[in-house]
Formats: structure tokens, sequence, C-alpha cells
């Protein structure tokens, strides 16, 4: 007799109370498909999703649980880790307060000591403010820089994906004048080892191919629109060779992306945030899915913010939590082994 093969429970952070995740929240887990692949674990504020059902989900009805195994996790049904119960001025649609940012991180931190427990097989994260983060004393720049310290990660790489089509950025939040310096050979090199390992154990992939973008137009033209690709990153492709990673380039950007598209790389590696971005939004806006490769946990997240200005209007869209979800729960099933 075969054995039922068991959902993984993933933590899903509410992000921003005030934001658009509760609603997003909500409204994803009306799709019954998301039960098919895992338990989803909500971990937030309980007046923040009662509000958002109430306004954009009447059908759902939520159920706290106290810990991860006391959950129903069944269609029409909430399950909810209530670490908050923010007062109604702490509710206040697109104002981040520092009790707010208190609560937000605390669902970052719970999920992460969870999936580090081996209580959740997995964290998706909704959007965050980073000034509620500040506010509360949190002096991070991000999510990712939140993980990195909590798991004590010394390497972790930003990876954007909209199915099969996949970035992941040498810089990320810099001013665009300061790129060129602070690529380095051996950054590259470290960028590219990281993601072909975490393609490989996460994804399935078997020697993953990645392309690499130039910086500079027509690959720099032989040095004549700058040098980065010979003297940068031209050499650290030639020790990755060497090392066996499968790795192609640099080639200009304006081709790379569109052989990308017709499935010749399994990821594209990109120099700077914008370049990798905009391809990626216009094929995948509603559903790219931000993963953060490099921690000894699953993280997914959805590739959009905290949208004030959609916030309690039912405008927000759930389709990249959907796919963030999904993803998550495709990665955990590998890191599982199949396992029942």
């Amino acid at each position: 007799m075969t054995a039922l093969k068991i959902k993984p429970i993933l933590a899903l952070t509410m992000g921003d109370p005030v934001g658009v995740g509760p609603e997003i929240m909500a409204l994803a887990l009306t799709d019954p498909e998301i039960y098919q692949v895992c338990r989803p674990l909500i971990i937030g504020d309980l007046p923040a999703l009662e509000r958002a059902c109430r306004s954009w989900a009447p059908q759902q009805q939520i159920q706290v649980a106290d810990r991860p195994g006391a959950g129903r996790y069944e269609p029409g049904t909430l399950d909810l880790l209530a670490l908050s119960r923010l007062a109604p001025a702490d509710l206040e649609y697109g104002r981040p307060t520092a009790a707010g940012g208190a609560a937000m991180v605390s669902y970052i931190l719970t999920a992460i000591d969870l999936c580090l427990q081996e209580e959740v097989a997995g964290m998706v994260t909704g959007p965050i403010s980073k000034v509620a983060m500040n506010l509360a004393g949190y002096a991070y720049p991000g999510h990712t820089e939140l993980l990195a310290d909590r798991t004590k990660t010394p390497e972790v790489v930003m990876m954007l994906a909209g199915g099969e089509f996949r970035v992941v950025l040498a810089t990320i939040h810099c001013a665009l004048a300061t790129v060129p310096e602070r690529l380095t050979s051996e950054g590259i090199l470290r960028l590219c080892r990281l993601t072909s390992k975490a393609l490989e154990k996460d994804f399935g992939l078997v020697a993953p191919r990645l392309g690499v973008a130039a910086l500079n137009p027509h690959a720099g033209e032989g040095g004549m629109f700058g040098r980065e690709e010979e003297e940068i990153i031209a050499p650290a492709l030639s020790r990755g060779r060497a090392e066996g990673l499968n790795l192609e380039g640099p080639f200009p950007a304006d081709t790379l992306f569109w052989r990308h598209a017709q499935g010749e790389f399994a990821a594209i590696v990109c120099m700077y945030h914008d370049q990798g971005l905009i391809p990626l939004k216009l094929l995948h806006f509603m559903d790219a899915v931000n993963v953060t490769l490099g921690l000894p946990i699953i993280r997914t997240s959805v590739d959009h913010g905290t949208a004030y200005d959609l916030a309690g209007s039912g405008k927000a869209h759930p389709g990249s939590l959907k796919a963030a979800i999904k993803m998550a729960a495709e990665m955990a099933a590998r890191r599982s082994g199949g396992r029942d």
C-alpha cells in the first residue's frame, strides 16, 4: 500500500498590515489549487485579516492556530498564527507605524525560526515597508538582509522568476553611477557558483546554463564603450568554466533576454537592477516571484511592494503571491526528495 504524500506546511508572512498584504493573502487562498500543493499558514495580524475578509473574501473563515500542526488547511478556512492584534490607529491603510513595523518584523522572524526548526517547510513573504521596519528600530534595507542575518548566511542571491524566465543580479539597490565600481570578478564568480548550485538543488536543473549580460552596449565593442567586459566579467566566466560551471557571455543585453525567452538559458546573470527587472516585469508583471538563493531555508516572496495606493481598494492582484506559494511548494518537494 502506497503512503499518502503529506503536503508541506508553508508559512505565509502577512507583510505590512496597512499595505495590500492582508487582502492578497485572503484572495490568493480562495484558489483551491493552493491547497493541492501545500498547507498554507498565515502569520500576521488578526484584525487586519478579518478586515480583508469582510471586504474582499467574505467566504473565507479564519481559524486562529497556536502552532503549525494545529491548522485545518482546507479551502474556505484561513489558518492564522496571530502574532498581533493591532489597534485601529495602527491599521490605517497606507500609514506605517512603529507598532505595525514591530509586528511586521515579528512575522518574518517567527517564520524563519519555524523553518530552521523544521516545523514548516518554507516561507513565503508578503510585501513589507522599509519605513515601518526602521520606525520599529530594525535598520535593515529589506527582507533579504534580515533573512541572511537571522540565518547566519554570509552570501545570498536575489533571483526574480516568472515561469522559466529567471534573472539574478550582480548589484541590487544602488545608484546606477556606482555599478561599475561595485562589479568585481570574484563577486560575479560567487554569484554564478551560488546560482548554479541553487538551480540544481531547488529547481532540479542539471548543469544549468547561465547567460551572462554585458554591462555596456554591444558588450563594450572591444573596449570602445567600456572595458568592464574584458577586465571584470570575462575573467570571472573563464574561471567559472574552469571549475565546471556552464557559463556563457558576456552578451549584449539587448539580444540576451530574447534568447532567454526562447529557452536557451536556465537563468540570466544581470549587472544591475533595472537591466534584469525591466524585461522580467514586461513579460511577468502579474506573476513574478522573488526567490532568495543560498539560504538554509526556502524563501520566496511577492515581486511587488506594499502598494499603499491600492491598499483597501480590492484592486490588488494576488497573482504574484499565488506563484510564490506554488514555487515554494515545488522547492520544498525537491528538498524533501519525495519523502512521504
